[in-house]
């Protein structure tokens, strides 16, 4: 078993052993504090690496807590302890031939969200903490023709600061399909080298460097105890 494999599962063992304590939290202050395990996919891309698109998939699991903020359950605010994989992915002929790589994270993103009074929809958006717990693990073949990276150093700064907006549709009871897009705010790596042809009818090969940035999207199930997703329509029907 690799090492990243047994980070994973760690991780989640970590993750649902702290469910329990948080939804007995959920119980004794009732309408106030509702924790929620989540698990889901991710596909990301990083700009600054001269590809397009966004083709790496990867996997993310983590627990949350959201409270209340108003008595008409309207306002939110949410933080997680996240595990989740992105980085980089190409298996087109140009510019590289082949290239693929996978960071893991450990995010902690704080959100403040609103809930629509009569659809049940949850809108957020906040900030993202990363930290970085593997180095790129992957590999990469390029096309000489056209340009190449500099493959010397492929280290990656260990802390992400993202900006995100995040989307939560309840679907039956606790059970809560969410989507999440962040982007980073800070770079994850600064100046990567790479020299080639840049742009199509170069005669002489150039070099440069860019900056990187995380960009992911995430799709997640959440499950959050003891909400039947029900107390905003009571709670509105009271006003009326």
């Amino acid at each position: 078993m690799t090492h990243a494999k047994k980070t994973v599962i760690l991780f989640v063992a970590l993750l649902v052993a702290g469910v329990a304590p948080a939804g007995a939290q959920r119980y004794k202050y009732r309408q106030i504090i509702r924790a929620y395990p989540a698990v889901g996919a991710t596909v990301s891309q990083m700009r600054g690496d001269e590809l397009r698109g966004f083709r790496k998939w990867g996997f993310t699991a983590g627990v949350g807590a959201m409270v209340d903020l108003t008595d008409d359950y309207k306002w939110h605010l949410s933080m997680e302890a996240d595990f989740s994989q992105r980085g980089a992915y190409n298996n087109t002929s140009s510019p590289y031939a082949l290239f693929h790589f996978t960071m893991n994270y450990v995010d902690i993103p704080l959100t403040v969200h609103f809930t629509d009074p009569y659809g049940g929809a949850t809108f957020g958006a906040g900030l993202v903490y990363s930290r970085l717990v593997q180095q790129p693990h992957g590999f990469m073949a390029y096309n000489p023709n056209i340009f190449m990276p500099d493959t010397a150093n492929l280290t990656f700064l260990k802390n992400d600061f993202a900006a995100a907006i995040d989307v939560r549709v309840p679907v039956w009871r606790g059970l809560t399909l969410n989507f999440r897009y962040q982007h980073s705010i800070l770079p994850v790596k600064r100046g990567w080298d790479f020299w080639g042809y840049r742009n199509e009818g170069d005669k002489k090969p150039q070099s440069w460097s860019n900056d990187c940035y995380n960009s992911s999207i995430s799709l997640r199930v959440l499950y959050v105890f003891g909400d039947d997703n029900t107390k905003y329509k009571n709670k509105n029907k009271k006003k009326k």
